[in-house]
């Protein structure tokens, strides 16, 4: 793991507060988003190449809830964005749902494009959110994975855009792995990021102890060019 991407029991310090004589650093705003879907569909590598900037070498299953973040800036204003990848399996849940669903800004559901099955299971993924009370007001975006494996696609473009225009939400389709769909990655959570600096009060980072780092995001149904 790259020393610039925290785990979910990480808090990143700020080494910029030299002390007596130096200025504190500036206050951010946080934005807490939740990633959500079936198991192996990508969420993992979703975050790692949002914060990264690259595909993991390795990956695990998550067992319960992972934790990285990333600092941003828009519109001249330094932003820290908190992404939460949870374990897509029930098992491994149980015990951090309350507090996943806790404080969240926004939500990124992920299907994979070559598995029926996980995007199938979107609408329960809907429905819990909605157990935790968080409402169509929070932004949401949805995410096919792995388009890069085009023989292999089992979704077509048109039925998950019927399906995010049903549930109000722009859809993208990227590959966490393809080196060339960076900037997909990229607008998927600057596109969220800007939503929210524009009408959703967050909270301030703590000074000068915990501090967190992120940046923004683009625009809406973007397809894969892979």
């Amino acid at each position: 793991m790259a020393a610039d991407v925290q785990s979910s029991l990480e808090l990143s310090l700020s080494n910029s507060y030299a002390g007596p004589g130096s200025l504190p650093p500036a206050r951010s705003r946080i934005f807490k988003i939740i990633v959500i879907g079936d198991s192996n569909v990508g969420k993992t590598c979703l975050t790692y190449r949002f914060c990264a900037g690259r595909f993991p070498e390795r990956t695990e299953a998550t067992i319960g809830v992972d934790f990285r973040e990333r600092a941003v800036d828009i519109d001249d204003e330094r932003i820290k964005i908190q992404l939460w990848d949870t374990a897509g399996q029930e098992r491994f849940r149980k015990s951090m749902v309350q507090h996943y669903y806790r404080n969240v800004h926004a939500v990124v559901f992920v299907y994979d494009m070559t598995n029926i099955a996980s995007f199938h299971s979107l609408p329960l993924w809907i429905e819990e959110c909605k157990q935790h009370l968080l409402t169509n007001e929070i932004p949401r975006i949805l995410v096919g994975n792995k388009c890069d494996l085009g023989n292999a696609i089992q979704v077509p473009t048109d039925v998950a855009q019927k399906f995010a225009d049903t549930h109000g939400m722009p859809l993208f389709e990227t590959s966490a792995k393809n080196p060339n769909d960076n900037d997909h990655v990229e607008a998927i959570f600057m596109t969220l990021a800007h939503k929210l600096k524009s009408h959703k009060p967050l909270m301030l980072s703590q000074l000068p102890d915990n501090t967190v780092h992120l940046k923004p995001a683009s625009k809406p149904i973007m397809t894969c060019w892979c």
